[in-house]
């Protein structure tokens, strides 16, 4: 695990603003699904808390990438467009740019690595994106991407560490707020922070007393390791179920807005994750992965108390491979 200095991260620039995040709104109107929020008498009871559950494994792809990644390439110039876009990703950024490039009429170019969920590599392939798989242990998708931009003048659109991105995902934060009113917490997953700084900022925004915080899997902590030493952590390939959550470290953009907007990072056991995701599916009905029962694991578990509280919880999506969930 290595650290890095963080005089080498620009604090004072936060260049994604609630301005960008409701733009970002307007532009995936009609396009991005506006996701339930589910209430439970179950969940309530045993957290004794209100508990509301924003569900955005209903969302286009089956996550909420497809909100940061329909936002970023919207807003590429035409001659980025014609060149065509490249992204790595474990598999649900990889939908997300795929069914984004099909809609907008861009290629795009996918980095996988090939242990992703089968299910979710189909998916990409499906939307009609190229894809190009990669052994984790020979090398790393950021120097195949930069390779591959390098020869072929693709425009990258990393999954988390871009500011279109992270105010596309903060819309997920933006709807809930707007739907259920004032929250007294926030809890969201954590890989690589787009989602987290996303709707943490438009959680400081809409209810500023709102208290927001980010869960890892305790097998990949770097981030939270980040946010109490305020220097940055890497990880190397984390073994957890929670593939969404592999990612080495948070970015250049996302480590300073989590900083600013984050009020506490938190860690959850694979068994919490386990429990919680099938908890989810055999109680309120839904279909969540690893990744995307994360922030509710945190709550179920009790890792989270605040008892008498309005709490908010983003399931951030539910792309299973059944095949491998049935092994756990």
């Amino acid at each position: 695990m290595a650290e890095h200095n963080p005089s080498a991260i620009h604090f004072t620039a936060l260049p994604v603003t609630s301005a960008d995040v409701e733009a970002a709104a307007v532009r995936l109107a009609g396009i991005a699904r506006c996701t339930p929020v589910v209430t439970s008498r179950t969940v309530n009871e045993r957290t004794n808390a209100q508990v509301f559950l924003k569900c955005e494994n209903f969302q286009r792809t089956g996550s909420f990438k497809f909100r940061g990644a329909y936002n970023a390439l919207a807003q590429l110039s035409e001659e980025q467009a014609s060149r065509g876009v490249l992204t790595y990703s474990s598999g649900n950024h990889a939908q997300a740019i795929a069914l984004s490039g099909q809609l907008l009429g861009i290629h795009t170019t996918i980095i996988m690595p090939d242990d992703a969920p089968v299910v979710k590599q189909a998916a990409t392939r499906g939307y009609g994106a190229e894809v190009i798989l990669y052994n984790r242990q020979e090398t790393t998708r950021e120097a195949l991407a930069q390779s591959l931009v390098d020869r072929r003048g693709l425009t990258l659109i990393p999954p988390y560490d871009h500011p279109h991105v992270i105010a596309g995902q903060g819309t997920s934060a933006l709807e809930l707020f707007q739907e259920v009113g004032s929250l007294n917490l926030l809890l969201v997953c954590c890989g690589g922070g787009g989602l987290l700084s996303g709707c943490a900022l438009a959680a400081k925004t809409l209810s500023p007393n709102c208290r927001v915080i980010g869960v890892e899997p305790e097998r990949a902590d770097d981030a939270t390791r980040s946010f109490h030493s305020k220097t940055l952590h890497t990880t190397n390939n984390p073994d957890t179920i929670a593939d969404g959550a592999r990612t080495p470290c948070l970015g250049n953009i996302t480590f300073p807005l989590v900083l600013h907007y984050v009020d506490d990072m938190v860690t959850v056991s694979e068994e919490a994750i386990r429990t919680t995701m099938f908890f989810l599916w055999e109680r309120l009905k839904i279909v969540v992965e690893p990744t995307g029962a994360l922030a509710a694991a945190a709550l179920l578990s009790g890792v989270v108390k605040e008892p008498g509280a309005r709490i908010g919880v983003i399931i951030s999506g539910g792309n299973v491979d059944i095949r491998q969930i049935c092994k756990l």
